[in-house]
């Protein structure tokens, strides 16, 4: 407390100063929000806040971690440190922004100005707080006394609850009683009318089994593995599960503090369509997740961005954070066989991963594409999977579990690589009926494909997505290759001719696949491959029904298939060249689209290509503008791409280490 005093001290002076400064504006609008208008509000996200840590202690664990030489200590001091601000950058911070012309705004501000009764001032910020924890009472509540800030805090019922010698295990040292703000302090903190209490689930903020591997995905957004029976929760337990649960928080603290609350903050951000629902349904209207965007201006109040702060976030940090968060970053992705990682033998698939989480993190990706059909005889079609579902066999379940291990491990945004029509159903009849056939004359050609114009195949498809995504968490999905329309297909009537018409079906249908996706994942990105040839020649959208210009609209990020030679270019450099500009004369083209470069040449018995000239490739690109880079495939078990030929020119950080020889 004597560090938080001094620190008080200094800045009273100031606060009160700002405050007056601020009064003697009046009460000038200029610059706010007209009624029920969805001005721009940031939501800043802290948990902990002490004095004793510091942003140096933090970046050395980081390095460690980097490394590959973590040891038990550090390991601990980066777990502790990592959602902690000190009182020093927690007041600096307070006092930027009022500096700045920032406005801090109560919760009820914000329903105001959501529900047309109220405005919103400009460059509105909401602060909350998680966890409940005692540094919220002892040392935030006196700064937002100091300041006249309001504050949302948010807390885990469980652990408010927690007696004397209970304990919460939180990655480093585990949580203790005397680690809670009690709710006599909580109560005073509400009595002010600076703070007001949400909730943070009663018992929901951990990690619950998951996948047969064991992995622990936070609880409200995953549906729990039962290992004594082999199976899975069901939509209606997964429901019942966090009804109950923030039924329970809600009566608490209204018991508790005499008030009800009105917000839930996800624990770890992770939530789902369907969790939104239930809150809504048991009195918790409002909810709040994490995301990139800083800048919340949309309407409805679920699902509320918020920016997390954390490594002890220094004034030049959150600067920086509500200037750039929410801008597009540089995209490096590796398209990734979850057919190489397989194995019948469990240890030797755990191996095949540890080498694959190596590669990643020594190459330094922002993105993996990730597989999670299975295709191991090369058919182009998928006709099992690698997530549990109601239509196919299940190879293995395997893409939960290498999709978080990418995610937590790796520090990746992994996207699920899924066919679009390229499916194999078990039932023959039922895949004659529904199969894409060519007209009358025409030779069938690769890959089998369903028609997306029967309301059955819709269905289908749609349900196989919504499967993929209750079971893993993932940030986006990669729609393969085989979404494509033939001028020679035979798809029955009615049916839009070749060309922009048809186009804008199958880009409706993706959609469609996506809305499905949603009730799990409702943050979802996607990303769609696009074939060079109706870049370099738009006619061509008759024979594929691609357009870049359309996939640009329809599509957060475009994969272009920049492999010169699968379209047999003589000249690779300059085929690639004439892309690029094709892609750059494209009003939003370079800012969207991805260049995916091959590694193996298809043509040519799966020769594989050099890493120089994959390197070169990527060095072109880069040179005419190009900022969106991929690759595929990645043989991580035989270091091809060779890492340290790839890296310099691929890689999205340049100060992570090249994985140990040992470890390849």
């Amino acid at each position: 407390m004597k560090h938080l005093l001094v620190v008080l001290s200094i800045l009273l002076a100031g606060a009160s100063a700002s405050a007056a400064g601020d009064s003697a504006k009046g009460a000038s609008t200029a610059g706010a929000s007209a009624p029920g208008a969805y001005a721009d509000v940031v939501v800043l996200c802290y948990h902990d806040v002490r004095d004793d840590v510091g942003a140096s202690t933090i970046q050395s664990a980081y390095k460690a971690e980097a490394a590959g030489i973590i040891t038990p200590g550090v390991k601990a001091t980066l777990d502790a440190e990592q959602y902690t601000t000190s009182t020093r950058h927690l007041a600096a911070h307070f006092d930027w922004l009022r500096s700045h012309g920032y406005h801090v705004i109560s919760l009820q501000q914000l329903i105001n100005a959501r529900t047309g009764h109220g405005t919103l001032p400009d460059k509105a910020v909401l602060l909350t707080f998680d966890d409940g924890l005692h540094s919220v009472y002892t040392v935030v509540f006196p700064l937002l006394k100091a300041f006249k800030f309001s504050a949302v805090v948010a807390v885990v019922g469980a652990w408010t609850d927690l007696p004397a010698n209970g304990k919460v295990d939180n990655g480093a040292h585990p949580f203790v009683r005397n680690d809670f703000a009690t709710w006599s302090e909580l109560r005073e903190m509400q009595d002010s009318g600076l703070v007001e209490i949400a909730s943070h689930t009663y018992d929901q903020h951990h990690g619950i089994t998951a996948n047969p591997q064991g992995n622990q995905i936070p609880a409200v957004a995953a549906h729990a593995y039962r290992p004594l029976t082999r199976d899975y929760e069901t939509d209606d337990e997964y429901a019942e599960r966090l009804r109950a649960d923030l039924k329970h928080s809600s009566d608490e603290i209204h018991a508790k503090l005499g008030k009800t609350p009105r917000a839930v903050m996800w624990p770890y951000g992770e939530y789902t369509k369907v969790s939104d629902s239930i809150a809504a349904s048991v009195g918790l209207p409002i909810t709040f997740t994490l995301g990139v965007s800083a800048h919340y201006n949309t309407p409805g109040m679920q699902a509320i961005p918020r920016i997390l702060m954390q490594s002890n976030s220094t004034v030049g940090d959150l600067s920086w954070e509500l200037r750039h968060s929410g801008s597009k970053q540089i995209v490096r992705a590796v398209q990734v066989d979850l057919d190489y990682i397989y194995d019948p033998d469990p240890v030797q698939q755990e191996h095949n991963l540890s080498l694959l989480l190596d590669r990643i993190k020594a190459l330094g990706p922002t993105q993996v594409w990730l597989q999670a059909f299975a295709d191991p005889d090369g058919q182009d079609s998928a006709g099992s999977v690698y997530f549990p579902n109601h239509l196919l066999p299940m190879r293995a379940d395997l893409f939960s579990r290498v999709s978080w291990q990418l995610r937590t491990r790796c520090g990746v945004k992994v996207y699920a690589w899924m066919p679009v029509l390229a499916w194999r159903l078990p039932d023959a009849k039922q895949q004659a009926r529904l199969e894409i056939h060519p007209k009358a004359g025409i030779k069938p050609e690769n890959p089998i494909r369903l028609n997306p114009f029967l309301p059955e195949t819709q269905t289908i498809v749609g349900g196989l997505y919504e499967d993929m995504a209750r079971s893993a968490r993932i940030s986006g999905i990669l729609f393969h290759d085989d979404a494509i329309l033939r001028d020679t297909d035979d798809l029955g009537t009615g049916v839009p001719a070749p060309g922009p018409a048809r186009t804008q079906a199958l880009i409706a249908f993706t959609n469609g696949l996506k809305t499905r996706a949603e009730q799990w994942q409702p943050t979802l990105k996607t990303a769609r491959n696009l074939f060079a040839e109706p870049v370099l020649h738009p006619v061509s959208e008759n024979w594929f029904a691609q357009s870049l210009t359309a996939f640009l609209a329809a599509y957060d990020e475009v994969a272009l298939m920049a492999m010169p030679n699968m379209e047999h270019a003589k000249n690779p450099s300059d085929w690639l060249a004439k892309l690029a500009a094709k892609v750059a004369s494209t009003p939003g083209g370079l800012d969207q689209t991805v260049f995916e470069l091959q590694t193996v040449n298809w043509n040519a018995r799966e020769h594989a290509i050099s890493t120089d000239d994959v390197a070169h490739q990527l060095h072109l690109l880069q040179v005419r503008g190009v900022s969106h880079l991929a690759y595929y495939p990645d043989d991580f078990v035989k270091n091809y791409p060779d890492l340290k030929v790839l890296r310099p020119e691929f890689s999205a950080t340049d100060d992570l280490p090249l994985a140990p020889e040992g470890s390849r």
